[in-house]
């Protein structure tokens, strides 16, 4: 029996079969785990995962992997070695990868410390906006993700709507000011709040949308 993976086939032999068991897989539904864990490079953090061995002898046999079908480290780090079940001890290698964050790359990932910021990564974008966590990422680090949620602020048409909102949620301006609340200077008073935000801007043709991050 051969199981079909991107570039090449695992042929399963009794050794084969042996190695799979070993890693918690039953080789006659290992296709199913193999459809199951493959990436379509739709949009997913994905890696492309071959060996060192069969790349210093010129084979790219391998698969591409998608990391969110799996729940943690362990369970990743053991399909790695099933796909590749025809090596005794196979030395995984990330040959090329995919919408992973700024400061990730495919081979960071076979180290749990990183596997885990992954983790995180994904789910901050599954309960926020994906490109929002990008930016937080790209303002701070990849370290801080446990204050994203803390310093992310929102989203908002422009620096003025970010601050009118900041205005209506710190001040009461109508009990402070009366009638003249009606000439506060958003616009200027965007500006002072830029000293304590950093900005990220995304822009298409139907819309801008500004996210704004707490220093």
């Amino acid at each position: 029996m051969k199981i079909k993976l991107q570039f090449g086939e695992l042929n399963i032999t009794p050794s084969v079969e042996e190695r799979l068991d070993d890693l918690g897989f039953i080789a006659d539904s290992f296709a199913s785990d193999v459809a199951d864990h493959k990436s379509d490079c739709d949009g997913n953090p994905s890696i492309y995962c071959g060996t060192w061995a069969k790349y210093n002898d010129g084979n790219l046999c391998g698969l591409w992997i998608d990391l969110t079908t799996f729940d943690d480290f362990e369970d990743f780090i053991s399909f790695c070695k099933a796909i590749h079940a025809d090596e005794p001890d196979p030395e995984l290698d990330a040959q090329d990868w995919e919408y992973l964050p700024q400061g990730l790359d495919g081979d960071d990932l076979f180290i749990e410390e990183k596997w885990d910021l992954l983790k995180e990564y994904m789910e901050l974008c599954d309960r926020y906006d994906a490109d929002a966590v990008n930016a937080y990422v790209s303002c701070f680090d990849l370290d801080c993700l446990d204050r994203f949620e803390d310093r992310f602020q929102g989203e908002y048409k422009s620096e003025e709507d970010f601050a009118e909102y900041m205005v209506n949620e710190l001040y009461d301006l109508d009990r402070l000011m009366g009638n003249l609340s009606n000439y506060f200077d958003y616009e200027k008073y965007a500006r002072d709040l830029s000293c304590t935000t950093t900005l990220w801007r995304t822009a298409t043709s139907l819309s801008t949308t500004d996210r704004f991050l707490s220093l």
